[in-house]
């Protein structure tokens, strides 16, 4: 059993509320104590007799210190790039151009459906490793880059692997088959509703904590969504929904509907919309760098003014958005969605929490996991100057992260 005192830590941003000249006393992977130095107790019972026997003391130097982030919105399962097509979009490619050039979700399943399993797995790897050391303790991974059974249910076995390697994240893994219709299901879109639908007891079986479906033009109806994600809620998934990226479909009433865990994108939702996710009580994840890519901003302040629950996801894909910092995506929520440093800060800790039901974490409190992070500051208002503020350390479950 190990204990640890992270001492002098100038201003501390639990989740809840902030403390100057703050401690955390840390046994095993869990925080045994939290608060101001001042009232560091002598002895905790069950945890240290005296607390001069801690095992390591570490002194933080007066910086800031906040839960581990959490990112709620993730495609980090594929192989290759499409850097040529974020080129021609850039231009001022249209969609229906870009395709015909090669371009689009299918060349992404093309390039990772061609790639061995040992290629793969160590790009996904590399990436969750650089999301853990930019600060981001847990990390909402879909799948729906292969859109086969035995693709989609490796890809879940893949990301519950990585989970247990050291220098990972944790890992709420989504199925997401329904992400559009393959090519050799082409005309038969049902079909693949149907097969999608078969396949959700056996990824949870493999470890899928979430089903997740593209409910949108060119992907799949609301009808079509409900199928899967009631086959889902079925075998345990929590249901979620891409809804309103593009385009009005009705999966924001979906969301409400089936009382899915978030509805995310938000690109095109209205009044309407946001007055029916407060009343079910359906959690927003929003992610600032596709937005400014799509040039369409969800009205996140118009979310929060009727108290709907905020997450922050960096979407990480290979067609849109590369970015694997939480503190970057912080700062371009405050930036784009005209968010406060405190509400894109804790749409990133507890709003993430929430939408991944994982009440363990995303707070710095007794009893909770101790994924905590010492920045490169003595202020949460850095998050809003640096884009991309650094951490000096990262502790996942009380394990210093090298």
């Amino acid at each position: 059993m190990t204990v640890r005192l992270l001492t002098n830590i100038g201003r501390l941003w639990t989740g809840h509320d902030v403390c100057s000249n703050a401690s955390i006393l840390v046994h095993n992977d869990r925080i045994a104590w939290v608060g101001r130095a001042a009232d560091l107790p002598q002895s905790v019972p069950g945890v240290v007799d005296d607390i001069t026997d801690v095992d390591h003391v570490e002194n933080l130097g007066g910086a800031l210190v906040t839960p581990g982030l959490i990112d709620a919105h993730t495609h980090p399962v594929y192989a290759g790039n499409r850097y040529a097509e974020l080129a021609m979009r850039s231009g001022g490619s249209t969609a229906s151009a870009i395709t015909a050039a090669g371009g689009g979700i299918g060349s992404t399943v093309t390039v990772t459906r061609g790639t061995d399993p040992w290629t793969l797995c160590n790009g996904v790897r590399e990436r969750l490793r650089e999301w853990l050391l930019s600060g981001t303790t847990t990390v909402e991974a879909k799948t729906g880059y292969h859109l086969t059974r035995d693709g989609e249910l490796a890809d879940v076995r893949l990301l519950r692997e990585l989970e247990k390697e050291p220098m990972m994240p944790r890992v709420h893994v989504t199925f997401m088959a329904a992400h559009v219709v393959p090519p050799e299901y082409f005309g038969r879109q049902r079909d693949y509703v149907e097969a999608v639908a078969a396949w959700c007891a056996d990824a949870a079986a493999a470890g899928a904590d979430s089903v997740d479906v593209y409910c949108d033009d060119g992907h799949f109806s609301a009808e079509e969504a409900r199928w899967v994600l009631a086959s889902g809620r079925n075998v345990g998934l929590l249901p979620r929904v891409h809804a309103g990226a593009y385009a009005k479909r009705g999966a924001v009433q979906l969301a409400a509907e089936m009382g899915c865990a978030s509805a995310d994108l938000l690109h095109h939702v209205t009044d309407e919309d946001i007055a029916l996710m407060a009343r079910y009580g359906v959690p927003a994840v929003v992610c600032p760098g596709t937005a400014l890519q799509q040039g369409s901003l969800p009205p996140v302040r118009r979310l929060l003014s009727q108290h709907v629950p905020v997450a922050l996801g960096s979407d990480h894909n290979p067609g849109h958005c590369g970015i694997t910092s939480m503190s970057l995506v912080i700062s371009l929520a405050v930036a784009a969605f005209g968010m406060s440093v405190g509400d894109a800060l804790r749409a990133a800790t507890l709003g993430g929490a929430q939408v991944l039901g994982a009440p363990d974490r995303g707070i710095l409190a007794p009893g909770r996991l101790a994924d905590i992070v010492q920045w490169d500051a003595d202020h949460e208002g850095a998050f809003a100057w640096a884009f991309g503020l650094k951490p000096r350390r990262v502790w996942r479950g009380g394990t210093p992260v090298q």
